[in-house]
């Protein structure tokens, strides 16, 4: 059960209208790292998690998460106030009206149009939110670490708003929100490393003969660190193919009827490599005819 209360998580304090920056701000509100996506990633993680108390820490965060929605919401339109007004009303001249609702040079002109200067589901460029940025698997070795990774994300998008932002009130919201992602990451991982072992994901070990052997992929430079050097990494310089031993090739066992029918197929299908035929590119060159041809 979900019950709302009127007041919000954190006080909102907007000095002036910008719509330019509540535009910038609908990165939070719609887009991928917004806080509509982290409600929903830790609500449908919460829904199918057996373990009580993870359970619980992913439905309160969802829980705080939509109220930071409602934070980043209700900064956005106060931000659009100005706006409102003036597209509603149609008090000025066209140009200066162009003007007002787009003098930070982004796209807050469109979303002003299009949705009335309000709050809508979309990112900075008017992108609707879509529920591709749920990426819940239902493991939660893997899911709390997306978690983490979302959470971290979310904090620079902060930051980089509050450094386009000298209005100390919603840089000072932007703040708290930014740093409620830095509490949520060390909620996460205690999480995940209340779970041991909980390296490699799942069940299933790796094949050992793989598992930690590195193939230098790239070429030179080969550069060396912990992530392929040290007594846990057998690394490979100069990796060939089929390193399974086999001969590298695609191969499928199939029944004698449909063997029969795909080199039927093939035989029907094959090319001439002596062939040199005469294409449509030829034709319209215009060669073909001869360079004195009309």
């Amino acid at each position: 059960m979900f019950i709302h209360n009127k007041r919000l998580q954190y006080t909102v304090r907007v000095a002036e209208p910008n719509p330019g920056l509540a535009n910038l701000l609908l990165e939070q509100f719609g887009g991928a790292q917004g806080e509509l996506a982290a409600a929903s990633r830790y609500f449908t993680q919460a829904l199918a998690e057996d373990d009580p108390g993870r359970k619980d820490l992913l439905m309160d965060i969802a829980t705080e998460e939509l109220s930071h929605l409602e934070i980043v919401g209700s900064i956005i339109v106060m931000l659009n106030k100005g706006a409102k007004g003036r597209l509603a009303e149609g008090v000025e001249e066209e140009g200066e009206l162009y003007r007002a609702i787009n003098g930070a040079g982004n796209d807050s002109h469109i979303t002003s149009l299009l949705y009335g200067a309000g709050a809508p589901l979309t990112n900075s460029a008017g992108v609707p939110w879509t529920a591709a940025y749920i990426d819940t698997i239902g493991e939660p070795t893997a899911d709390f670490r997306s978690n983490i990774a979302a959470e971290a994300r979310a904090k620079i998008v902060y930051e980089r708003l509050m450094n386009v932002t000298d209005d100390p009130g919603v840089k000072e919201a932007l703040g708290f929100l930014m740093t409620r992602e830095i509490a949520h990451q060390l909620s996460f991982e205690k999480a995940l490393h209340a779970i041991q072992p909980n390296f490699p994901q799942g069940k299933l070990p790796g094949m050992p003969e793989f598992t930690n052997k590195y193939f230098n992929m790239s070429g030179e430079p080969n550069v060396r660190g912990p992530w392929n050097q040290g007594d846990e990494w057998e690394y490979v310089e100069n990796p060939t193919t089929a390193v399974d031993g086999g001969d590298g090739t695609a191969s499928v066992t199939l029944p004698a009827d449909d063997m029969q029918l795909l080199e039927a197929m093939k035989s029907r299908t094959a090319s001439n490599p002596n062939a040199n035929p005469v294409t449509g590119a030829d034709l319209g060159s215009g060669l073909v005819q001869g360079p004195d041809s009309e």
